[in-house]
């Protein structure tokens, strides 16, 4: 319900009391008209004048202390009249400490928090497909926020401090030969060496001239240009043929002498002395931070600027990576108990140690709130949302004022014996 609103509704309830007191008044008047001017008078209009003088006073007194909580009535300032304005800090107080012995109080908000289910809250969330797009677009646009925030020197600087630390924590013979004896067991330069064999295979079938050229220039002068063509022809197709061998064969002698070289070479960078002194001084070099600094800033830009390319694409394979990940943690809090009950743990805990932690300030800012409002201005409000109730009271004074009188009147009549 709108301000204004409230304040038709007020206004209207006000002469709905307002016009039931000079309901009153006016049949009281005709009544004592009536008894003064006729000899005889009815004797019920003994009755309805003591119902209406005492509804009359039923209604005034209500009408002031109704009106005494927000204004001072007819403008005299009385004492304890215009309470809620003359009272305003005392309210304020009042009511921050109601709320929060009453309503923020360990044995009533523990209840209502037990029953918090955030992770269900979470899953009914994420089920709706807008709001998975929403929350990879959030993911990565704060992604993005933070890498073109971040301090492109400091991060430098810090990828030299753990490439320090790790280059002084490692012996590099070892780990370099370790890591290529690994690769050689994977089998990794077995992928090399078919792709080296298919290139300078479809190289050397697609560019015959530089065979041709070489086996000119290498020849004799005697010997016809016809020759030399011929020669470079076998040459071509031979090359071809053997690299292309090269490419297709899994067992061509040239895979396990190439596998024994660097089975052979991993384990002179391990043992051996050359290499070890070699690998020492280059370690003592990548050691100082002038060494490191230019290509740990270059890492940083080429990652930066990676990560971003791919934050902005709305396809990428970032996004593609955010979606899988976010379907996968789903999935899991859909089928772990053991994690929902963990979460929805956590969330219950933290949310009643803040909350009672807090109760003072929900009272401290309810009490300063209303303190901070003008007098007049809390008055207003508060009329507004319980002044239309209020004129009930007006109306029932009214009515049961009147009774009242009436009993009174009767119970006077039938002692004094009057009928």
């Amino acid at each position: 319900m709108t301000e204004s609103q409230k304040k038709k509704q007020l206004r209207q309830h006000k002469w709905l009391a307002t016009g039931l007191l000079l309901l009153m008044a006016t049949i009281f008047a005709v009544c004592l008209y009536l008894q003064k001017k006729t000899a005889a008078p009815w004797a019920g209009l003994g009755y309805i004048r003591a119902f209406t003088e005492a509804a009359m006073v039923g209604a005034l007194a209500d009408w002031f202390a109704v009106t005494a909580l927000f204004h001072h009535p007819l403008g005299l300032k009385i004492p304890h009249t215009n309470l809620i304005q003359s009272k305003k800090e005392q309210i304020g107080g009042n009511l921050g400490k109601f709320v929060e012995e009453n309503f923020l109080s360990a044995a009533n908000v523990r209840p209502y928090i037990a029953q918090i289910d955030a992770v269900q809250f979470l899953l009914r969330w994420v089920e709706k497909p807008e709001n998975r797009i929403l929350a990879i677009q959030q993911v990565k646009n704060y992604a993005a926020q933070f890498l073109r925030k971040s301090d492109d020197t400091q991060i430098s600087h810090l990828i030299v401090e753990r490439a320090q630390e790790f280059i002084a924590a490692k012996n590099l013979h070892l780990l370099a030969g370790q890591a290529l004896e690994y690769l050689v067991r994977r089998g990794e330069h077995e992928k090399l060496l078919t792709t080296i064999g298919r290139e300078i295979s479809q190289y050397v079938q697609e560019h015959p001239e530089v065979v041709r050229e070489r086996v000119k220039k290498e020849s004799f002068a005697l010997i016809p240009s016809f020759v030399d063509d011929a020669i470079a022809e076998k040459i071509s197709k031979g090359l071809s043929t053997y690299f292309a061998e090269l490419a297709e064969d899994e067992h061509h002698p040239i895979r396990l002498e190439v596998g024994n070289i660097l089975y052979s070479f991993s384990r002179d960078v391990k043992e051996g002395k050359r290499m070890h002194t070699e690998l020492d001084e280059l370690k003592n070099n990548l050691s100082h931070t002038d060494q490191l600094l230019p290509y740990a800033t270059d890492l940083w830009q080429n990652i930066k600027s990676t990560l971003l390319q791919e934050l902005e694409q709305p396809q990428s394979a970032l996004h593609r990576y955010l979606t899988s990940a976010l379907d996968r943690a789903v999935n899991r809090l859909q089928t772990d108990d053991n994690l929902q009950n963990k979460i929805n743990g956590f969330v219950r805990y933290h949310l009643f140690k803040t909350i009672a932690r807090n109760t003072h300030r929900v009272s401290t800012l309810i009490s300063t709130t209303v303190g901070k409002w003008e007098g007049r201005e809390l008055s207003n409000k508060l009329e507004l949302e319980v002044g239309k109730d209020l004129q009930f009271i007006r109306i029932n004074g009214t009515l049961v004022g009147g009774l009242v009188g009436l009993c009174i009147y009767t119970i006077a009549q039938l002692i004094t014996g009057n009928s």
